[in-house]
């Protein structure tokens, strides 16, 4: 397809975009950057304290000026505004190949044209480019009430809208020019293979024939020896009725240039990046890097962790399965516990940055009397700690469940300050250390305990994802086809308020999702556990 560059301003990004990436770019990348991102990266940190909850304004806003209002939804329309490669080429879209209004029987016939002779699809199944999405639903009437996510004092209502994911009538690339690679990163996770599925039919539903995937995550951009796999609607057929990833996965990666050198040499059109929060700061560092370049290359991700840490997003994929596979630790450890006399089951399960898995699987489980997440301080020892009250669970009913997320409880512990291949930080193990202080407190005073401690923390996420997780991540991976097609690039394909929409990955990266200790969702876990305060 023939392009021209445009020479307006709309080639960079806001300022506020930029300094969002660029500082997890930082992080996850290392400081081999410019000095211009160093400089976005200082910026950043003059404007973070403008931010209320998710939902915040990234202007200063004074609530005293009656069009404050208009001003926060400018700002917010500016912030949430997908990237095209419309920005950088003026393009003129065509009619999309994309119809499930097709008769195999008279595949050949000519379809209707316009005065322009441009064929018409009077299938109504597209997506409009202004639809838009509902982020928020709850008015909240004060910022005391439970769960409270307030713009201004008066928690004011303001509408928060997001762009509708799903096909246009009209794209920006031609199917059969199209290379379009596939790469999964991080750790495993259940729905990796149904989401790398769904992309490659839907590619070939939009008429693409070159599509590869990466091996081993952004390692397989620049490591020697690994070379792009060719896929197909054949060779995927049947990969979802398997865990873990055909790909490959790793952690980690080239400099940034790297891998965008990579892409350029193997004239990929489209890249599809499966991964979490660090994933998405990478995926958004390549999207800078190919704008930069002006390369027309649209980078979609697809939002993968059990952890559900990424903002915005009413959940991410593999976490339903993880929950489920968290459910079955947690019912052995109540079988042990029940069966022993003073039994204690105690169940260690991942949460890097939150407590997500740890609270739903305990609210799904009713068998669990203590849930701990890293959101929520607590104490082991003292009259309010952990410990006694496990003194009075043995006492009341003979037995007792816990369970404990990974990054909980990190500040009973020393740490090492190690960090793994993306630059998160290695947690020391709070299910052994609480084990070991169970164990030697009803040792000191006396009283017979019998403790059973389960770590699942990777079998959680080998599994094959279940029902909800399968249809997730049949949508999910969908959507990020036609997010490509439509022209967007530095977008990830999700699921908001119960509706699948676009979000810049720029809105997304700039801190984990974690859960609200006011939120009635923690207040439901608490009424199940029947557990006091440890503080």
């Amino acid at each position: 397809m023939a392009v021209a560059f445009k020479t307006s301003s709309s080639f960079c990004s806001t300022q506020q975009h930029q300094c969002l990436h660029s500082a997890k770019d930082h992080f996850f990348y290392g400081s081999s950057h410019s000095k211009v991102k160093q400089c976005k990266i200082k910026k950043i940190k003059e404007t973070a304290q403008l931010s209320v909850k998710a939902t915040s304004s990234k202007v200063e806003l004074d609530f005293n000026d009656p069009s404050w209002k208009q001003k926060f939804q400018e700002d917010w329309d500016r912030r949430f505004n997908l990237p095209s490669v419309t920005d950088i080429y003026d393009l003129k879209p065509r009619p999309t190949t994309f119809s499930l209004k097709k008769n195999r029987a008279s595949a050949a016939r000519t379809p209707t044209s316009d005065e322009n002779d441009t064929p018409i699809d009077m299938w109504n199944g597209y997506v409009n480019n202004d639809d838009r999405a509902l982020l928020k639903v709850i008015k909240y009437s004060s910022p005391t009430s439970a769960g409270a996510e307030c713009i201004d004092p008066d928690c004011t209502w303001v509408e928060q809208w997001v762009h509708r994911a799903g096909p246009r009538k009209e794209i920006y690339y031609e199917p059969e020019e199209v290379k379009a690679a596939i790469v999964t990163c991080g750790g495993l996770c259940p729905g990796l293979n149904d989401v790398i599925r769904q992309i490659v039919f839907t590619l070939e539903t939009y008429g693409v024939k070159n599509i590869v995937g990466i091996p081993f995550g952004y390692r397989g951009f620049f490591e020697k020896g690994l070379k792009e796999m060719p896929l197909s609607r054949g060779l995927v057929e049947n990969i979802n009725l398997a865990g873990g990833s055909f790909l490959g996965v790793s952690r980690g990666g080239a400099k940034t240039s790297e891998i965008v050198d990579s892409i350029q040499a193997r004239r990929i059109d489209m890249l599809f990046v499966l991964g979490g929060n660090g994933t998405h700061a990478g995926a958004n560092a390549i999207h800078e890097e190919c704008r930069k370049r002006k390369l027309k290359v649209s980078v979609v991700a697809v939002p993968k962790t059990i952890d559900n840490d990424i903002l915005l997003m009413d959940k991410t994929f593999g976490f339903d399965t993880a929950v489920e596979e968290a459910q079955r630790a947690i019912n052995s450890a109540y079988i042990e516990a029940r069966s022993a006399y003073h039994g204690i089951g105690l169940v260690k399960l991942m949460g890097r940055s939150s407590g997500f898995i740890a609270m739903h699987a305990s609210l799904s489980s009713g068998q669990v009397d203590v849930c701990l997440i890293p959101e929520v301080p607590f104490k082991l020892d003292g009259e309010r700690g952990v410990l006694r009250h496990l003194e009075h669970l043995l006492h009341t009913k003979g037995f007792c469940v816990v369970c404990v997320a990974e990054a909980a409880g990190q500040d009973l512990l020393q740490t090492s300050g190690a960090t793994d291949a993306s630059g998160n930080v290695i947690f020391s193990d709070i299910g052994v250390h609480m084990q070991q202080k169970i164990k030697m407190h009803f040792k000191d005073i006396g009283v017979p305990a019998d403790v059973k401690y389960i770590d699942p923390t990777y079998m959680v996420r080998a599994c094959r994802a279940n029902a909800s997780d399968a249809i997730l991540c049949t949508v999910l991976g969908q959507n990020a086809v036609h997010g490509a097609f439509a022209g967007f690039s530095g977008i990830t394909s999700c699921v908001c308020n119960t509706h699948y929409v676009y979000l810049p990955i720029t809105e997304v990266i700039t801190a984990p999702k974690r859960i609200n200790p006011n939120s009635r969702m923690w207040h439901r876990c608490l009424t199940s556990t029947g557990q006091p305060d440890f503080d």
